[in-house]
């Protein structure tokens, strides 16, 4: 695995590196040591499955309040995403900006989301399937959101944001004086 730190604070790239012979491939996608050594110590609570059908779908931008906080690594396994997050720590030096990478099984990238960043992604090819590793557990009452499409944040989505879930349609947008999801930045440090 090879870790490189995104311009978003706190927020990694991750290259898996699979062996492959002719039975086929193999690869690691978690390391909890080689995490540590970057700054992101994990331990995964739960580990969940997407399949999105449509191209242009869009599912997000998602997070947990603490005490449930969650640090998310997320793997493309079939297809191609444009996988975002969006800073929403209080004192952090990328707040409210968001960074995105383009995910794909062939490429075998995956990305780091530190606690306190929203999460979402938009597929660019049809049936595409993402494996996330949790540090917490889903907890409905923690759970918040920012719509996709909230001017604040301005994220440059690569094709029009269409089959959103009613959920995702009815989030909030940014108050005009929203200064950070409170003490998350704090717990962490992440290294840049």
């Amino acid at each position: 695995m090879k870790i490189h730190a995104l311009p978003l604070a706190g927020v990694f790239l991750v290259e898996t590196a699979p062996f492959k012979d002719s039975r086929g491939e193999f690869c690691r996608l978690y390391c909890r040591r080689e995490l540590a050594a970057v700054g992101v110590d994990t331990s995964i609570a739960q580990v969940n499955r997407s399949l999105t059908r449509s191209r242009g779908a869009v599912r997000g931008m998602h997070f947990q309040h603490a005490p449930m906080a969650e640090i998310k690594i997320v793997h493309c396994v079939r297809g191609r995403v444009f996988d975002v997050a969006i800073d929403l720590r209080e004192g952090s030096p990328t707040f409210l900006q968001w960074r995105a990478e383009e995910l794909s099984s062939e490429a075998g990238t995956a990305m780091v989301i530190p606690e306190g960043c929203a999460h979402g992604f938009q597929v660019l090819e049809p049936n595409s399937e993402l494996l996330y590793l949790h540090t917490a557990p889903y907890s409905p009452e923690h759970e918040g959101g920012v719509r996709c499409t909230d001017p604040r944040v301005g994220i440059d989505w690569p094709l029009p944001p269409r089959d959103l879930s009613r959920r995702d349609q009815s989030l909030p947008m940014l108050a005009a004086d929203f200064q950070g999801l409170p003490g998350y930045f704090a717990k962490q440090s992440p290294r840049r």
